[in-house]
């Protein structure tokens, strides 16, 4: 069988038991614990897709260690499969109760498991699928609108004085748009997005909010190094080139604005609103500039 790449934590504190589930998972990456605590620490330590985890076991049963994979970030979201010999339906409903997405009693049907097994694994497939369209822009796989400002709060919450806005907005797009075409337009936004996130730090948030206007937020540099950060954007791209069909390499710029933390900018919004600001200062200036406020 193809190896799907799909890796499955398999909880028995009988080594039979899983050396069957072992020997019928036969494709996936398969890791195993004996107990609950191991089965957490792998847990943390490992990407892991779906969990099988047995009821009955010493010190940490099966529904204490559901309740405790739930409380971690990395495996909050991975759905679990009780596998057990209890079918009485009080066992049953504890089982969804604390956590779980699917229960199968033993002894379980080798094609009923691999079943119920794939079609968790194909939901999860979705499910993440679905996020990802949700927080990332599909024209240029940066954040969109609606995820940067969650992530862009998250962090002005945690660090609010070092924080720092940037505004950034690609000159005379409609004119690029009007003369080479929305697909070259769209090959520009696409490239202006490249640029940007191979210099963002780590750190820093970038997002497309929308058309063709950017944004960056960040909470680690000073002052001097945001003005850097974005003259160095601005200057990549006016040195950047996208061929067109026709084969004429077209050059474009951006203007950019940018704003720090100060007590009169206490709130995400005003720190965007003072950027923003400072961007159209720049465009009505001449644009392919940055104006720092």
């Amino acid at each position: 069988m193809e190896n799907t790449s799909q890796t499955i934590l398999v909880v028995d504190d009988t080594s039979s038991n899983i050396d069957i589930l072992v020997e019928l998972l036969d494709g996936y990456d398969v890791l195993v614990a004996l107990d609950g605590e191991t089965a957490i620490e792998l847990a943390i330590e490992e990407d892991i897709d779906l969990i099988l985890l047995d009821i009955v076991m010493p010190e940490l049963d099966g529904y204490q260690t559901c309740l405790k994979l739930k409380e971690i970030e990395s495996s909050k979201d991975v759905p679990i499969i009780f596998i057990t010999g209890k079918n009485d339906e009080d066992s049953i409903e504890k089982a969804y109760d604390f956590g779980g997405i699917d229960y199968v009693t033993k002894p379980f049907k080798p094609k009923e498991l691999l079943a119920r097994v794939k079609a968790q694994l194909k939901i999860r497939c979705l499910i993440e699928h679905l996020e990802h369209l949700s927080s990332f822009d599909v024209m240029t796989g940066i954040f969109n609108r609606r995820k940067f400002f969650e992530q862009a709060q998250e962090g002005f919450d945690k660090k609010p004085n070092k924080s720092c806005a940037m505004m950034l907005d690609i000159d005379k797009f409609k004119d690029i748009n009007d003369s080479y075409g929305h697909p070259f337009g769209d090959r520009v936004i696409q490239k202006v997005a490249e640029i940007m996130s191979t210099n963002v730090p780590d750190g820093a948030i970038l997002g497309r909010l929308g058309g063709e206007e950017f944004a960056i937020v960040s909470y680690n540099l000073s002052w001097e190094d945001n003005c850097s950060l974005v003259e160095t954007i601005r200057k990549l791209i006016a040195k950047a080139t996208v061929k067109h069909e026709s084969g004429k390499k077209i050059q474009f710029t951006v203007s950019a604005g940018l704003a720090m933390y100060k007590p009169a900018l206490n709130s995400l919004d005003a720190l965007l609103k003072q950027a923003d600001d400072a961007l159209y200062q720049a465009k009505e200036a001449g644009r392919n500039q940055s104006i720092f406020t």
